[in-house]
């Protein structure tokens, strides 16, 4: 009699089980065991070939299309979509101009930069921390610090404008929590943990690979989102990885494994190589600033801007961040305070900025925020966390007023804070829909659970 042949397809080679071991149970445990071996081996070869590629590439040594299509299209595909097509979009995008939200964290004392005057209530209530003679005059009853003093050239020329009392019931006083909302434009749960200027830039439509910019090393919670914005400290180190010598030879094989490949991602990948190249081109040489104009402390945040925008990046949203606004103690209201030196500093870097745009400054708008104000009352030297903060606005296009929005007064204090007369995100909304043209509808659907408001801001 013959022996029966087993069919179980458990070896590559050898179907028959007996051949494996007398015992039948012994040889199907083989057979899984050499199963498992074999795909172990073809899959660490896969990875060896692809790994042998990659080398390959990097030091621009016989890759070709074919090689790629036949051994390497996931890998290439994965390192096309991780570098390239969350900063790309369309190069070329129509200009529509740039909004850059200046968040200073730690909770600005708004009633030190700007603040009614003459009134008896801060008389009262922080004889310490009053604004002092040098100050600016302002509209509507208001004076400005006189740390402002170097933006006073816009500030005439109606550029520059303030809205007091800016809350939102959402905001504690915890500087997490109200920062957070602050930058998601509500709370996490009402907005999926995505940024408000991420939200914003899907009504903008396409852009470059630089619509969206951080200065900074960390990508703030405002930009968070699906738009790709890209996180940097200075232009030139947006590069692609790895060494410099095989840095040319690798753009050089990527741009050849993605040209006439027929596939979506080929236009992505170019498309981000432009930006990469622009980038390059920005940081071959030192950046010259126009005569006059020089950065320093947070300048360097805006010179990083200037050099993006006056080179044609297209940049539509970015965002600077400047920390050192927790004054409970030492705020030093006055000339030669801590608090303003500290404005200060932020005034000479706008001024400087603006000046080295010229022509350019026309089509940016920057809106200064605070996680949240502080307390009417001085604490014998500065002040606690409390709300009805200001936002400072500097336009190229000439605002409504040099003081805007709600003001009704100090008497009725909201325990023991500024009340609540307009709303932070109505008032970041309509910065937003000034500077781009939007319409109400779009601007709404960038903050969710709040039905938005505009506010009159520019003339």
């Amino acid at each position: 009699m013959e022996n029966p042949v087993y069919s179980y397809p458990l070896h590559p080679e050898c179907p028959d089980l007996r051949r494996l071991a007398d015992n039948p149970a012994e040889a199907l445990l083989r057979a899984e065991a050499d199963l498992v071996a074999a795909e172990n081996a073809a899959e660490a070869d896969r990875y060896r070939r692809l790994e042998e590629l990659e080398e390959a590439q990097q030091d621009g040594r016989g890759v070709t299309r074919r090689t790629f299509v036949a051994g390497a299209a996931a890998t290439a595909t994965a390192l096309a979509t991780a570098q390239f097509v969350t900063t790309s979009a369309s190069f070329a995008a129509t200009k529509t101009g740039t909004l850059i939200h200046v968040f200073l964290y730690g909770g600005l004392d708004g009633l030190s930069l700007v603040a009614p005057d003459g009134d008896p209530v801060l008389a009262k209530s922080r004889p310490d921390l009053l604004l002092g003679n040098d100050s600016l005059a302002l509209g509507r009853g208001f004076k400005l610090t006189s740390a402002f003093a170097p933006l006073e050239k816009w500030l005439k020329a109606g550029q520059l404008g303030f809205v007091p009392a800016v809350s939102d019931p959402r905001l504690s006083r915890s500087h997490f929590q109200a920062a957070d909302a602050c930058n998601l434009g509500g709370l996490p749960g009402e907005t999926g943990g995505r940024g408000w200027l991420d939200s914003l830039v899907d009504t903008l439509g396409k852009g470059t690979a630089f619509r969206s910019v951080g200065i900074g090393s960390t990508l703030p919670r405002s930009l968070v989102g699906v738009n790709g914005a890209i996180s940097l400290n200075n232009v030139g180190e947006l590069r692609l990885n790895g060494d410099d010598k095989y840095r040319a030879a690798t753009e050089k094989a990527i741009r050849g494994l993605f040209t006439g490949i027929n596939h979506p991602v080929e236009e992505a990948v170019l498309e981000g190589m432009g930006a990469l190249a622009t980038a390059q081109k920005l940081a071959a040489k030192p950046y010259q600033a126009v005569a006059g104009v020089k950065y320093e402390g947070v300048g360097s945040a805006f010179q990083q801007l200037a050099q993006l925008i006056k080179g044609g990046a297209n940049v539509r949203v970015a965002t600077v961040g400047m920390g050192g606004y927790d004054t409970h103690e030492n705020q030093g209201t006055q000339d030669g305070g801590n608090l303003w030196r500290k404005l200060n500093e932020l005034a000479t870097a706008l001024a400087a900025f603006f000046t080295d745009l010229g022509d350019r400054s026309a089509d940016v708008t920057v809106m200064v925020t605070s996680e949240f104000g502080r307390r009417v009352a001085s604490n014998r030297g500065g002040t606690d966390h409390g709300h009805g903060g200001v936002v400072s606005i500097l336009s190229g296009r000439k605002l409504a007023g040099s003081l805007l929005g709600t003001w009704n007064g100090l008497n009725d204090l909201d325990s023991g804070d500024v009340p609540e007369y307009n709303n932070m995100f109505n008032v970041y909304g309509s910065v937003a829909q000034g500077r781009f043209g939007l319409t109400t509808a779009e601007v709404d659907k960038v903050f969710p659970r709040q039905k938005y408001t505009p506010m009159k801001l520019y003339a």
